[in-house]
């Protein structure tokens, strides 16, 4: 077994239905997939029905699973509540919420439009407060006896970044609103946890923030300790666990899965580890030599 390979046992997700928002592309299709591929039945949502119907076919084909396709814009509310009614329409029921639509760009922020700036906010913050109270309010409406919501967020929510600083604004909110409803609303049976993912590349959202040759010149390999981006199955193993009844004693939880990434970055000293060999054998000398004296 390596981390390429599924974690959980066959069936750990049989019966469950799952809302995956962005679930059409990138790690929302990943994560999907293996939910389906655990027993889940799966409910994909994007703004591009095209898309969406070409995923479902994929993921069919693929899994052997069940998928329902519903186009929606989480900016709205009303379009959630749709995704709802055609959820519970066709399932009977949705036991998880994973909150993976976002939107982002690299940019110093005085070049932003409030416009742009709000775009970001709209579907990374306001997208998922929408999901998460039409879902919420069902659960807590209906006396469901248990629930999950997985939001995905970034490291940079807690330690904020320069050149993205509309999504670490929203990414920020979204940590906040986990662990606060973690408390609020455990009495309802619903968990709430995040994912802070490192790198892992997808195409469409790497060649928005590295577009052209920007990706050649910022290798994301060398910011990693581990000293590689991390691996599709990885996440989703992860995910899955969060939304399983495994992690049934996980509440109000975020899951760094980076490599040691955002650490590297944080330790105040850990530039040293440019220095050659030749230098620390001279440092070694010259404290050796202060303590003989």
């Amino acid at each position: 077994m390596n981390y390429t390979e599924p974690m959980l046992r066959e069936g750990s997700l049989k019966d469950k239905v799952f809302v995956v928002t962005g679930g059409g592309s990138g790690l929302g299709k990943a994560m999907s997939k293996y939910f389906l591929e655990l027993g889940a039945k799966v409910v994909i949502t994007s703004r591009n029905m095209e898309k969406l119907e070409k995923a479902k076919a994929e993921l069919e084909e693929v899994t052997g699973g069940t998928v329902l396709p519903v186009a929606c814009d989480i900016r709205n509310y009303e379009e959630i509540e749709a995704v709802l009614k055609a959820t519970l329409d066709t399932f009977g029921k949705v036991d998880g919420l994973l909150n993976n639509a976002a939107g982002n760009f690299i940019s110093p922020t005085e070049r932003l439009s409030a416009n742009a700036f709000d775009t970001i906010i709209d579907i990374v913050l306001k997208g998922t407060k929408n999901c998460t109270l039409v879902f919420g309010k069902h659960w807590i409406n209906t006396k469901q006896e248990k629930s999950t919501v997985l939001n995905i967020v970034t490291t940079y929510a807690w330690t904020g970044s320069g050149y993205v600083v509309p999504s670490a604004t929203a990414k920020a909110g979204v940590l906040a609103m986990t662990r606060s409803l973690a408390v609020e609303w455990a009495k309802y049976g619903i968990r709430f946890n995040a994912i802070a993912p490192g790198p892992f590349p997808t195409k469409g959202a790497w060649d928005r923030l590295l577009p052209g040759n920007l990706r050649e010149k910022f290798d994301m390999k060398k910011k990693v300790p581990v000293g590689r981006v991390g691996e599709h199955q990885e996440l989703a193993n992860l995910a899955a666990y969060l939304m399983s009844d495994f992690s049934a004693y996980v509440n109000g939880e975020v899951i760094t899965i980076d490599g040691g990434e955002w650490l590297k970055g944080a330790g105040q000293m850990n530039m040293l580890e440019d220095i050659p060999q030749e230098m620390w054998d001279q440092l070694e000398q010259m404290i050796r030599s202060k303590k003989r004296k």
